[in-house]
């Protein structure tokens, strides 16, 4: 037998052995919780129970009956759908504390430690991320990798998405943040041709800050035929010089239903009723765009746009992968903007953050709500922790949305699996992990502090 010690170090020194979240999975009967559907022709059932068979809800209702499925007691619990994290970079999730006010700011932190990354460190930051994520009830992400220093780092990041067992869009793009470096259109080919069922590829595309740039144009355009020709969905962020960029993107013509556009902070009316009519769709990051300095984001703003969800924007940027923070602030952001409590509607909200999410990323037809038919990609919150009691009832929308946080979600399930249950993560590899992320944090920091 293995001693404590060699153990550890085989999971330090081998990122590609961790356990997989690929079993097979089983029959499984939810009973007994508030089903919050999220479904407007099903609604809410009190008591009600969740049939999942090979990944797929088959039934929502009460007293159903399956002998041979594994029994989940929901009792006393609200079932959501997962949160879908439509925007992120979990790749930044290893740099935790490092962007501090006026002594090292995110872009420029960033930055430099995302070009002393390996593989193996993206490996660890993506996945450690993408755990977190799950942890906290979101099933799906949106992850914009824009830190592919090389085919290996690209390669990384696929097997960490896969490994955590997440949902995902991985939207692949170039070396750094800047448009100097053309992303590697050939290796975007080969990874879009992998289906794994659960990740799936995206360009993470930018656009040239000199709209006269014709060299630089004409590779961002080569990137974006490409994706139009492979058929995969493409995010672009909107930010920092907005007006111009989200200008550039009308009249070029790059609006179009697969088109994600991020941030968007300062978008005009006009800019917004273009997105819309071009069926494009929207991403909102309110913990991120007002740590940065981008402005508020007020949501009473982006009503133009249907297809909108919201994001993390890196789990290190926004502090945690806490999809409750973020409903709470852009809350608190709208009705204190408007000076009215009554004008946000915490339903409508949770909706942005299942459905919403779903119908920007291009997947409503399989996630977002608790539909029969659509994939079993569910949460079940907890109402007997400290921060949820004195709730009496009545529509628990308002509770989650102000009061409920990641440590209350009891059991998450992607794809009809269960990877969170009583609370605590089913990742057997998770304490290497968590040693792994703290030495390639350390060796990171150490490398760009050399001279």
């Amino acid at each position: 037998m293995k001693s404590p010690i060699v153990v550890l170090l085989f999971l330090l020194c081998s990122p590609w052995q961790l356990t997989s979240a690929k079993e097979p999975s089983a029959s499984i009967l939810i009973q007994g919780g508030r089903i919050m559907t999220m479904d407007p022709a099903l609604g809410d059932i009190d008591q009600g129970d969740v049939l999942i068979r090979d990944g797929r809800i088959v039934a929502v209702g009460r007293d159903l009956q399956a002998d041979d499925a594994r029994r989940v007691d929901a009792r006393g619990q609200i079932v959501l759908p997962g949160f879908i994290d439509t925007h992120n970079h979990l790749y930044v999730t290893t740099m935790r504390g490092q962007f501090r006010n006026h002594q090292g700011q995110f872009f420029p932190v960033s930055s430099r430690l995302a070009a002393k990354m390996s593989a193996d460190d993206t490996y660890t930051a993506m996945r450690l991320g993408a755990l977190e994520l799950l942890a906290g009830g979101i099933t799906t992400t949106g992850d914009f990798f824009d830190n592919v220093l090389s085919p290996a780092h690209g390669e990384a990041g696929l097997r960490a998405l896969q490994d955590a067992g997440i949902r995902a869009t991985l939207f692949y793009g170039g070396p750094d943040k800047t448009t100097r470096s053309p992303v590697d259109l050939e290796q975007l080919e080969a990874l879009a041709q992998q289906r794994d069922g659960l990740v799936r590829m995206g360009l993470a595309w930018r656009l040239p800050r000199n709209r006269d740039d014709a060299a630089n144009w004409a590779m961002r355009q080569r990137e974006y035929d490409t994706a139009r020709r492979l058929k995969i969905p493409i995010q672009v962020h909107v930010s920092g010089e907005a007006k111009p960029m989200f200008d550039a993107l009308i009249t070029r013509g790059y609006l179009y239903p697969g088109l994600t556009v991020v941030h968007a902070t300062d978008a005009t009316p006009d800019q917004l009723q273009a997105l819309e009519k071009a069926g494009g769709s929207l991403s909102l990051t309110p913990v991120s765009e007002q740590r940065v300095g981008y402005g508020l984001t007020r949501l009473d703003h982006f009503s133009a746009v249907t297809r909108q969800g919201l994001g993390i924007d890196g789990n290190a940027l926004a502090g945690s992968a806490d999809m409750f923070a973020s409903l709470r602030l852009a809350a608190l952001t709208w009705s204190g903007g408007l000076r009215n409590e009554a004008a946000p509607d915490p339903r409508a909200l949770l909706r942005l953050a299942t459905q919403g999410g779903a119908a920007a990323l291009g997947r409503a037809d399989e996630i977002g709500s608790i539909t029969p038919g659509k994939r079993a990609d569910l949460q079940i919150i907890a109402l007997d922790d400290i921060n949820t009691s004195g709730f009496a009832g009545g529509d628990p929308a308002a509770l989650l949305v102000y009061s409920a946080r990641p440590e209350n979600v009891r059991t998450v399930m992607v794809d009809g699996r269960l990877v969170k249950q009583d609370g605590k993560l089913l990742a057997a590899d998770l304490p290497g992990l968590l040693q792994r992320a703290a030495v390639s944090a350390t060796q990171m920091q150490a490398r760009t502090d050399k001279p």
